[in-house]
């Protein structure tokens, strides 16, 4: 996707997968699996590997917890997949840094060049993403627009310097539907993952990019409405965000990863096994 960085020509397939990141990456807001956590679109991207690879199973792994900021990724959890040996890695993670008032855009881009670098090293191959404009969708996040822009300059950049693979998301206007995303308005609705998941398999060469074209447009709701649901979504959800940020309390406070260890993807109908 974009600019030839992230296609990987000749390669055998993945057979171990490991995801790392913050909420984006764990799964916010998806389908509840089995044992009560978040699907996500990782988990479907487990599945597609095995399908659209025509492999009998695939090992994945997803240390991902909600709130984390890169230096604690790069910190807690690259180490982690490292030692898990995976053939592909999914990096996900900067826009928890780039909603914080001491934000540094030098800082958090050598934090994720320092973990590729970690990871590449370690014989795994990189999937790293580069978010949308959030301008485009929502007035409140005008304020971090340029940070984002300078956190894809330098991820294309950190991409093209370790041969990652960039699923790249800036000016793809399917992503502007609200319908994409969750009532807080942050995180991915069930459609807006599995749609990730698409986005995913086509930067790795094994999807078509149907994913990238918009869907049918809802009805516009009117002004009073639309009013309405901004107060809502204030009291339920950017309220209770601000109060953690004065209290300086994560949101993933007290969580571990869903699946820290690997778990079997099998062929037979491509699903994740139940929790014992």
């Amino acid at each position: 996707m974009g600019d030839d960085v992230g296609v990987i020509a000749d390669r055998p397939p993945f057979m171990r997968f490991v995801a790392v990141g913050d909420s984006f990456t764990e799964g916010l807001n998806d389908e509840i699996r089995g044992d009560g956590r978040h699907r996500g679109w990782a988990d479907r991207v487990a599945q597609l590997l095995v399908t659209r690879q025509d492999i009998e199973e695939l090992s994945y792994a997803n240390l991902a917890i909600r709130g984390r900021l890169m230096r604690q990724i790069m910190d807690e959890q690259v180490p982690h997949a490292r030692a898990l040996k995976p053939d592909l890695v999914s990096v996900g993670a900067g826009v928890n840094d780039a909603l914080r008032s001491s934000f540094s855009l030098d800082a958090l881009c050598t934090d994720l060049e320092n973990s590729v670098r970690e990871l590449t090293t370690g014989g795994s191959h990189v999937l790293l993403f580069a978010y949308g404009d959030p301008s485009r969708r929502s007035k409140a996040l005008r304020r971090v627009a340029d940070r984002m822009r300078g956190y894809r300059t330098a991820t294309l950049d950190i991409a093209s310097a370790y041969g990652c693979t960039v699923v790249d998301f800036w000016g793809i206007a399917l992503y502007d539907d609200t319908r994409l995303w969750s009532a807080d308005r942050l995180h991915l609705s069930t459609m807006g993952h599995r749609l990730t998941a698409e986005a995913v398999m086509d930067a790795l060469g094994l999807g078509g990019d149907a994913w990238r074209s918009p869907v049918s447009d809802p009805p516009r709701p009117g002004w009073s409405r639309r009013r309405g649901s901004d107060a809502a979504w204030f009291v339920a959800h950017a309220g209770p965000w601000v109060t953690r940020r004065i209290r300086g309390v994560s949101s993933g406070a007290g969580l571990v990863a869903k699946d820290p260890i690997y778990r079997t993807v099998h062929k037979a109908g491509a699903s994740l096994p139940p929790l014992p």
